[in-house]
């Protein structure tokens, strides 16, 4: 599990209904919130959809070759239809409903990716239908309490994907009490082991930073959160009736 890198250049081999079944089976196995199961995927068949849903998440020429593209979604509209079929109240419209629904996704997304790597299959999350969740959400006629929480590239490597560095477990893994004592030391060594041996192809908006050399992890993510990324989302899930106070 520890060798899996995400995958963006895939054969043109399909994955099978079967295996993509069985690759659900073993998400939708995956932990849930208090067993609330509030989590779906949504698997793209129509060619239509996945070339519009390339085109959502800009235009990026790997997602539109990708054999087949899932979009896993929160839901929480599964447990207020519930609630009205029972005539009980829901009691916890508030920040908590979201942030489950979230969650479960998450864990779902998770679970996925491992589980293809068992099968040989590549994978690679695709956050940014966040960026157009709207128009992600009609296109995948998504009811009000059902959002995307990210989609999935899915398909057999064209070659091995790489082994993308992490940061160390002495920035991210703390015994008895939050640290981060050691944080921009160890982050340093980081950058520097990393722009040696897995450099950057490209700089962000080097129109405003100019180049860098050498160009670092945290200055690639100082860079990328520079710059303002899916503002309206919080709109966007208050629209379709999350209250998240």
């Amino acid at each position: 599990m520890a060798a899996r890198g995400s995958c963006r250049d895939f054969s043109d081999a399909p994955v099978s209904s079967e295996i993509l079944e069985t690759l659900c089976a073993v998400a939708l196995s995956a932990p849930t919130k208090s067993d609330l199961q509030q989590r779906d995927i949504i698997l793209l068949h129509d060619p239509a959809k996945r070339t519009r849903l390339a085109e959502l998440v800009g235009g990026q020429a790997w997602v539109a070759q990708a054999p087949m593209l899932a979009v896993f979604c929160g839901n929480n509209r599964r447990q207020r239809l519930l609630h009205e079929a029972a005539n009980v109240p829901f009691a916890n419209d508030h920040l908590d409903a979201f942030f489950n629904a979230a969650c479960d996704a998450a864990i779902a997304l998770g679970a996925f990716t491992a589980a293809a790597d068992a099968f040989g299959v590549g994978t690679c999350p695709i956050s940014a239908v966040r960026n157009e969740a709207r128009a992600v959400a009609d296109l995948l006629d998504l009811p009000d309490h059902v959002f995307p929480f990210a989609g999935l590239a899915i398909g057999y490597p064209a070659h091995a994907p790489q082994i993308a560095k992490r940061l160390p477990l002495g920035v991210t893994v703390h015994t008895d009490h939050y640290n981060e004592a050691n944080l921009h030391e160890d982050v340093a060594a980081y950058d520097a082991d990393r722009a040696a041996n897995q450099p950057y192809g490209n700089q962000r908006f080097p129109e405003i930073f100019g180049k860098s050399d050498p160009y670092t992890w945290s200055e690639d993510k100082v860079r990328q959160y520079s710059q303002p990324e899916r503002a309206n989302f919080g709109a966007y899930i208050r629209s379709i009736g999350f209250k998240l106070d």
